[in-house]
């Protein structure tokens, strides 16, 4: 799955244009790698995003194309 269209089904960002905007920026990182929107995200992934002042990093534990609001935080785990 796309990077961008994973932060936004898991809502680790609310809009897929803002996930595409941190990745452009150079904000979002997946195994410690400047990654670009359209990189792929597989379970086991680190992605580390650049909020601000502080740095959200979490583990990739599912990947789907649709979840409910419920079931999005079983997505990943925060480290």
């Amino acid at each position: 799955m796309r990077l961008d269209k994973y932060l936004k089904v898991s809502r680790l960002i609310k809009r897929r244009t803002v996930a595409n905007e941190a990745c452009d920026a150079g904000r979002v990182f997946i195994n410690d790698r400047p990654a670009k929107a359209s990189a792929d995200v597989k379970v086991g992934d680190v992605i580390t995003i650049a909020f601000g002042n502080k740095d959200v990093k979490v583990e990739v534990l599912n990947v789907q194309e649709t979840v409910k609001k419920e079931e999005a935080k079983e997505l990943f785990k925060y480290l």
